[in-house]
């Protein structure tokens, strides 16, 4: 088999090295267009963990990079005068010309054949070779010749960077926050070599494109760029130099391919490897691991499919590659968005700031960071209550962020744990039942501080389905009295309803029926509403375009279910403006196509809505709070729907008409909508409403625990945190993590005290707090006294 890669940086030394030990027969030719040592940037950053996978797959290369690599577990980061420290984090990094160096002579030691200051004009000169690699580098000539197939996608971000290095001895991965007249400039700084000539550190000074405009960067020569940053940053410097290689103002690009291998009908193969596939931002210093891992698993794939053709062979490694590289690359987006925006986070307290700093990519979260740093995390719990103003006992300790108690106006929760809204689609005539009461019961009595019911309809025409819930009849109000009344005498927890009215979604069968299949008219279909007569889908019947009528009616009977929300006793009301029903379908204009004076710009379209929440408001009580749902995004490539940007708007808008309290989700107006699914993922919406505005705000989407929780809330992304699948997953999910955080004094019902774990014995007597007034109240029982149930001994 003959291979050739173009482009001699890790990516291609690393494969020509582990595929000539796999396949001894192989012959590999390795082109690069650049000298032995030339090379871009100073340090090579590696994770502990990908040091492991390093050693299995070439010990020899291994144990040669380990031997010039300087090692640290520190993460320090400077901001306004102040020096905060993380520990825990084990890191290594070396010099990349040291790095290339390796490869090289183990490459030639396996005979791999190395090629320097070879231009390539055309992948014609390698007719004879099985397999061509594009190991070429982010702006990869590979990749553009078979553009066409590799479908790149390449956006050009904002900020501005340079690779500086630095004679200045480091002992941790530092950041640097540094504030001007221009803005704000950063620094991601790391040490790479120590001997005998001295020390060398990486530092990348990073910052937006409009600061380095402003600050006459985007005329800088290298000598004036590297005299601005020593000006800049003496204080960090001392009497150290920062020094240039190639160090001109770029900006990341971060690139995809929806393929990563063609294979052509002549019998050419060629496939990407490292960054001419896939980039990963410097910020979570990936760039080289993924390079490296890409050969692993390309040599990986030709052994385990030995002797199946090149072009199957291709197909299994990026299948088997591809979820790996888009998890860490997401991670890194989100590692690169922090950064753009970390101007935003300049106030907060230096504790908080390094938190949220620490978990920024996702990859970090709360519990890991107790396992790495658990004084950051005890400094983050005391801090975040004193904030918050929880006032603890004498020695007690604070409480992780999610059970710290929350106040707003009347509202007090004894912890930020939220039930998101869940269809039940198991109401009669929007009349709900026992099945109801146990759903929502369950998870009062599973220890979550507040409870919101599923979409309510304030009108029979209001529902999505004839199982939606409502709110419009006496019979209504009093079944749901009677939930709230549960609730209210059985938990601690409060309860919120949220009312809605679904729009042109509306008059669908039960989603077990088959999802969003219209109902006919034998089915009892109704007349659906929207600001314009357009169907959700193409093949649904028109809904009407409402007219002055149909909005007081709609408008007054938002008002009516408020009055019975207040009379059923609910704590809160949210009004659901989201997900494409019919308030959210105002407000975008992906559904919104009126040329009066409710539609067009954004401040029309939120014209109506606001009608709405004013009526809403002055129905409930000033010192209750009033919530609302809104899509922070149409998640449409193209910008044509709602944005993040306007939902800063929408929420300054709804502030000053009377919401208290705004819960952040996504999508939901057009079925063309591509969100971008992954953990947390709907979190940033949350926190840039939260910084952007002075409005208190409620986190939702794929918070997959009270891990996650703490993260959000710790690094001050939001208020509190909304859990639903988790929560149908396991009602009592509030209880189980008190336990296992060990909050021994997180209330619980009297009747389930025999099922929890048992505490260790307390060096005082503490009181249990049976919620539940039925059966007897051991108010003053200590823990050891709690009877064992019989046959325990035996288990």
């Amino acid at each position: 088999m003959k291979i050739v890669s173009i482009g001699g940086g890790p990516a291609g030394l690393y494969f020509g090295i582990l595929m000539k030990k796999a396949f001894p027969e192989t012959e590999i030719r390795i082109l690069e267009r650049n000298r032995p040592d030339d090379t871009y940037g100073w340090g090579v950053v590696f994770s502990d963990e990908t040091l492991e996978n390093f050693e299995a797959a070439d010990g020899p290369t291994y144990r040669e990079i380990t031997r010039h690599f300087v090692h640290w577990t520190d993460i320090e980061t400077f901001r306004q005068g102040t020096r905060t420290v993380s520990t825990g984090h084990g890191f290594s990094a070396l010099s990349r010309r040291t790095l290339l160096s390796i490869l090289h002579a183990r490459c030639r030691e396996l005979g791999v054949q190395l090629e320097f200051e070879r231009e390539v004009e055309s992948l014609d000169e390698f007719h004879d070779a099985d397999l061509i690699l594009g190991a070429d580098g982010a702006n990869s000539w590979v990749r553009r010749e078979v553009a066409e197939h590799f479908r790149p996608r390449l956006d050009w971000r904002r900020a501005k960077f340079t690779w500086l290095g630095t004679d200045k001895p480091l002992d941790a991965f530092t950041f640097i926050f540094e504030p001007t007249e221009h803005g704000l400039f950063q620094v991601h700084a790391y040490p790479f070599e120590h001997g005998p000539e001295g020390d060398l550190s990486t530092w990348i000074v990073e910052c937006r494109e409009e600061t380095w405009r402003a600050a006459g960067l985007d005329r800088a020569t290298e000598e004036d760029t590297v005299a601005f940053c020593e000006r800049l940053f003496a204080e960090h410097l001392g009497p150290h130099r920062l020094l240039a290689n190639r160090s001109i103002w770029r900006s990341f690009p971060t690139v995809q391919c929806e393929s990563w291998y063609h294979s052509g009908g002549s019998g050419r193969n060629v496939v990407l490897l490292g960054d001419a596939a896939h980039t990963a931002h410097f910020s979570v210093g990936s760039g080289t691991k993924l390079a490296m891992e890409d050969a692993a698993a390309l040599v990986e794939a030709f052994q385990e499919h030995r002797g199946a053709p090149v072009p199957q062979i291709l197909d299994a490694y990026e299948n088997e590659r591809w979820v790996e590289v888009i998890k860490l690359q997401k991670a890194a987006q989100t590692s690169l968005e922090w950064f753009e925006n970390s101007d935003r986070y300049q106030e907060q307290d230096p504790v908080e700031f390094t938190f949220n700093l620490m978990t920024r990519s996702k990859r970090i979260t709360y519990d890991n960071l107790a396992e790495r740093d658990p004084e950051l995390v005890r400094q983050i719990n005391e801090w975040y209550c004193r904030d918050r103003g929880v006032e603890l006992p004498p020695g007690a300790e604070a409480p992780p962020p999610a059970f710290a108690p929350f106040r707003l106006k009347d509202l007090e929760l004894h912890n930020r744990i939220v039930v998101s809204p869940m269809c039940q689609y198991s109401a009669e005539d929007g009349l709900i039942d026992d099945w109801h009461l146990v759903h929502l019961g369950s998870r009062a009595v599973g220890g979550a501080g507040l409870i919101i019911t599923e979409m309510t309809d304030v009108s029979p025409d209001g529902r999505i389905t004839p199982g939606c819930a409502g709110l419009w009849t006496d019979q209504q109000e009093a079944a749901w009295r009677r939930v709230v009344d549960f609730v209210h005498g059985q938990t601690a927890a409060k309860i919120g309803i949220q009312l809605a009215h679904a729009g042109r979604k509306g008059s669908v069968c039960h989603p077990w029926l088959g999802e969003d299949i219209p109902l006919t008219e034998d089915e009892g279909a109704w007349q659906t509403l929207s600001p314009s007569a357009v169907p959700y889908y193409p093949h649904w019947p028109a809904p009407k375009a409402m007219d002055r009528g149909d909005m007081d009616r709609v408008t007054a009977a938002f008002v009516r279910a408020t009055g019975r929300a207040l009379a059923a006793g609910f704590d809160l009301v949210e009004i659901h403006m989201a997900h494409g029903y019919l308030l959210s379908s105002f407000l975008s204009p992906l559904s919104n196509l009126r040329r009066d004076e409710y539609g067009g710009s954004l401040t029309n379209r939120l014209r109506y809505p606001l009608e709405v929440l004013s009526a809403v408001r002055a129905a409930w009580p000033a010192e209750k709070v009033l919530a609302v749902r809104v899509s922070a995004s149409d998640w449409m490539d193209d910008g044509s729907g709602i944005t993040p940007e306007d939902t800063v708007e929408i929420a300054r808008h709804l502030r000053d008409a009377g919401c208290d309290l705004l819960d952040l989700s996504s999508a939901g107006n057009s079925p063309e909508s591509l969100p971008e699914y992954g953990r947390m993922y709907q979190v940033p919406f949350a926190e840039k409403v939260r910084f952007e505005t002075d409005l208190p705000v409620m986190a939702v989407g794929a918070i997959q625990g009270v891990d996650h929780a703490n993260t959000v809330l710790a690094a001050g992304r939001a208020d509190l945190a909304l859990m639903a699948r988790p929560h149908l997953h396991n009602p009592y999910l509030t209880l189980h993590e008190a336990e296992r955080y060990e909050l021994w004094d997180h209330p619980w019902p009297g009747q389930y005290l025999l099922g929890r774990a048992t505490p260790p014995k307390p060096s005082k007597r503490r009181k249990l707090r049976p919620l539940s007034p039925m059966g007897p109240r051991r108010e003053a029982l200590d823990e050891t006294q709690v009877p064992t149930p019989a046959g325990a001994a035996a288990e």
